[in-house]
């Protein structure tokens, strides 16, 4: 599968520990934009699955596409739905265990969950896209996980409306998808579940997100405390909450939630690049 890749400001920052985590995590902009504006939007083309799915194809063995051509005519000739799930079942598992290639197996994931039409597989259908947005740097990408997600959440909420966990999803689509020229849609959404049951850690950590993104840092700040609030030990919160400390140059908090995830990693390469970031601070 894919290697998520975050793209984070400030070069002396930890960059390359979060990939060590599979956590939501966005760039941050140096411009900050006001509650509910659109940041400038670089998406000038749509991306289409079929042109994902060409590329995908030529990072794979002859024989390997001579076994998925195999698949891809059973879904063609398939006239039933079960027939077409497992079907579209087989092609996420090829292309998640053999090819290890991420788009086409979250698109026949996200097929098949559309056709079973069960809440629970259509959230976790979303979920895979929607993990994949909060690492992903390239606007036009962010829009194709964006669009793909926010599908799967709207049919998930067509059969369990009261799901919170698919608001925030659905909202963070807008939030971080470039699917809207008004981020506020995402916002809101996010807001009615969080101002309902302020203890919502994933809503609480999309508007952290979400304010990090616009460079509203005091915001950002604010959020992730009350996620640690909930839950001391969430090491994206940390990590985050010290990024954001850091860019906002209040080097003496950056330094305590460096510490704070220092603490919590066992690889000795993080350590060693928090030490560095530490000891970069304090000078």
């Amino acid at each position: 599968m894919k290697k998520q890749q975050l793209l984070l400001a400030g070069g002396g920052l930890v960059i390359f520990i979060l990939l060590y985590f599979f956590s939501p995590t966005v760039s941050p902009s140096k411009h900050v934009h006001k509650e509910g504006e659109a940041p400038h939007s670089t998406v000038n083309q749509s991306i289409k699955f079929e042109d994902l799915l060409v590329k995908a194809k030529e990072r794979i063995t002859p024989e390997q596409v001579a076994r998925l051509g195999a698949l891809e005519n059973s879904v063609v000739r398939g006239d039933i739905n079960e027939q077409k799930i497992h079907v579209y079942h087989q092609l996420a598992r090829f292309w998640a265990d053999s090819a290890r290639i991420f788009e086409p197996y979250a698109w026949y994931t996200g097929e098949a969950a559309k056709l079973e039409n069960s809440e629970k597989s259509l959230t976790f259908a979303a979920h895979l896209f929607l993990d994949n947005l909060m690492t992903e740097g390239e606007p036009a990408m962010q829009n194709w996980l964006a669009s793909q997600a926010k599908v799967l959440f709207d049919q998930a909420l067509s059969i369990n409306p009261a799901n919170d966990s698919s608001k925030i999803g659905l909202g963070a689509c807008y939030l971080f998808g470039n699917i809207s020229d008004n981020p506020m849609q995402g916002i809101l959404k996010i807001r009615e579940v969080v101002e309902k049951n302020p203890g919502n850690v994933f809503g609480q950590m999309m508007l952290g997100l979400g304010s990090k993104k616009s460079g509203q840092y005091d915001k950002a700040i604010e959020r992730f405390l009350n996620v640690l609030k909930v839950d001391p030990e969430n090491l994206d919160a940390i990590f985050n909450l010290a990024e954001s400390y850091d860019i906002h140059n209040e080097k003496a908090n950056a330094i305590k939630w460096y510490e704070e995830a220092k603490k919590r990693v066992a690889i000795p390469e993080a350590k060693q690049a928090l030490e560095k970031r530490i000891a970069e601070l304090k000078r």
